[in-house]
This record gives C-alpha cells, sequence and structure tokens, in this order.
C-alpha cells in the first residue's frame, strides 16, 4: 500500500507541475511532429509486416493521398497491393515508385516482379535489363532465372539459379523453382535432387514434397522417400504418386497407390475417392 501511496503521490506532483508550466507553442509543435514521425514509421512497418493486406492497402493509400511526394509511403503502397494480390493495381504503384526522384534499383526489381505477376514477361526482363550488372541480389538473380525459363534459356536460367540461391540463407524456394525448371524439361533426376535439396532447407515446404513426388513418379519410382512428412501430407503424396502412375500407363499401379492414399488419410479423402471410383469405371467398361 505504500508503494501505491508514492505512486500516486508521484504521479500528482507531475500533472501539478505540467499545470504550472506554460507551454511554448512552436517547441510543442516541433515535439509532436518528431514524434508522429517516428510512430507513423513505426506504423508503417507494422502495416508492412504484420496487418491485414486489405488493412495495409488501405492506410497506405490514405497516407500517400495525404503526403504524395513521400516514396516511402509509395513504397509501402507498392509492397500492400502485392501482399492483397492486386497484381495490376501494384504494377501502377510500383511505375509510380520508379518514376521518383529518390528511387532505387531495388525499387526497379520490385517493379520487375509485379510485371511478372501479371505476366509481363517481356516488360520486367525490360526492367532488368536496366538494372546495372554490379546490382547483385537474391531477389535480381531469381527474377532473372525466372525470365530465362520463360524465353527457354536453360543454360541461362541454370546460372541465374545457381546465383540466387549462393545469395539467400533461405534458398528452398528458388530450389524448387529450379526443381520445377528441370521436371518442365524432363530432365526428371536433376529435378529429384533440387526438390530434395530444397526440402532439407524447409521441410515445411509441401510444394517441393509434391513435386519431389511427381519427379520420382516421372522416372517410374513408385515409393516415397524418407522425409518428414504429416499423415494427412502422406496420404496427398501417395494420391499424387498414383495419378503419376496411371498417366505413366501404370494403372494397377496406380490404383493401389490410391488405395493407399484413402486409408492413409485421417480424414475422408473425396478427391483420391472419385479418381478410383472413376478408374475402377474404366476397367469395368473396358
Amino acid at each position: 500500500m505504500r508503494n501505491l501511496h508514492v505512486i500516486t503521490l508521484a504521479l500528482a506532483g507531475s500533472v501539478a507541475l505540467t499545470a504550472c508550466q506554460k507551454p511554448f507553442g512552436g517547441d510543442v509543435r516541433r515535439a509532436d511532429t518528431s514524434v508522429n514521425a517516428i510512430d507513423g514509421a513505426g506504423l508503417s512497418d507494422i502495416m508492412l509486416n504484420a496487418a491485414d493486406p486489405a488493412e495495409a492497402v488501405s492506410y497506405f493509400s490514405r497516407a500517400v493521398g495525404e503526403n504524395p511526394d513521400r516514396i516511402d509511403l509509395q513504397r509501402g503502397l507498392a509492397k500492400s497491393l502485392v501482399r492483397a494480390g492486386e497484381t495490376q493495381a501494384a504494377v501502377s504503384a510500383w511505375k509510380n515508385v520508379v518514376a521518383h526522384k529518390a528511387s532505387t534499383m531495388d525499387d526497379r526489381v520490385d517493379y520487375a516482379d509485379a510485371l511478372i505477376r501479371t505476366g509481363a514477361w517481356k516488360e520486367a526482363e525490360a526492367q532488368l535489363d536496366a538494372v546495372p550488372p554490379t546490382h547483385e541480389t537474391y531477389k535480381r538473380y531469381r527474377l532473372e532465372a525466372m525470365i530465362a525459363d520463360s524465353n527457354q534459356e536453360w543454360k541461362k536460367a541454370d546460372s541465374f539459379y545457381q546465383t540466387a540461391v549462393g545469395l539467400t540463407t533461405r534458398p528452398a524456394g528458388v530450389l524448387n523453382n529450379w526443381g520445377y525448371s528441370k521436371l518442365t524439361r524432363g530432365e526428371y533426376s536433376e529435378a529429384e535432387k533440387l526438390f530434395a535439396q530444397a526440402i532439407t532447407y524447409d521441410s515445411s515446404l509441401f510444394t517441393a514434397k509434391n513435386n519431389l513426388i511427381l519427379a520420382r513418379g516421372a522416372q517410374g519410382k513408385y515409393d516415397l522417400p524418407v522425409m518428414e512428412m504429416t499423415q494427412t501430407e502422406r496420404a496427398q503424396l501417395l494420391y499424387t504418386l498414383g495419378l503419376a502412375a496411371v498417366k505413366a500407363g501404370d494403372v494397377t499401379i496406380g490404383k493401389g497407390l490410391i488405395k493407399d492414399a484413402i486409408d492413409t488419410h485421417p480424414q475422408h479423402f473425396e478427391a483420391a475417392v472419385r479418381s478410383l471410383r472413376a478408374l475402377e469405371a474404366n476397367v469395368s467398361n473396358g
């Protein structure tokens, strides 16, 4: 109780002291502006990293309307639009950022990323061509690799993917992309190795696990490799492998794998059940 009494007296003294002091308007306004600037920067970070994407778009749209010349707010709006999946609007926002006198090479790379998301590959390539070779970042090389893939320039793609992997401590995503590139070229063994490598960096990356199964299925490998997976993932991967077997003409093996998937899944596996019924109906009609 004594401590509480002391705190109460201290607060009362603080209020009294404040009341006795005459504020100097200019100094107070300057202090408020400084605090608001700090708070605004902090809020911008929160909006970019933790807020709901739609809320972030709303916040930055309003902020840009009030401060149209601030590139940090324009950049925040562009990033928020990408997060919200509003790709066309994001392209326009990044175009405004790149046109700003304070824009950077990173902004141009982000603009290229937004263009790729809309399927504007040639425009994205033009933006990256305007970035000097000395600007060596993970994102730049990851995008260069994707563009080389789209142009079927495989040697360039491999070189860019390799460089991108060396520029990040979290290469799972780019290794998965590189593996998928190999998969589309029919280089199944190389694809399998890259997907397996991606999983060692991120065991939660289900896309890489599923792609790994596709690469193995294309080689006639109809068993699941040893890797970390949940029961639901195991069922889904067995189903993917079963479909791959059917596609390769190994229908009996495929049916067996799909049955295993249904038995393995902890809940009702509707997609697998439908596929199995369709296969059995085909066999009956045949």
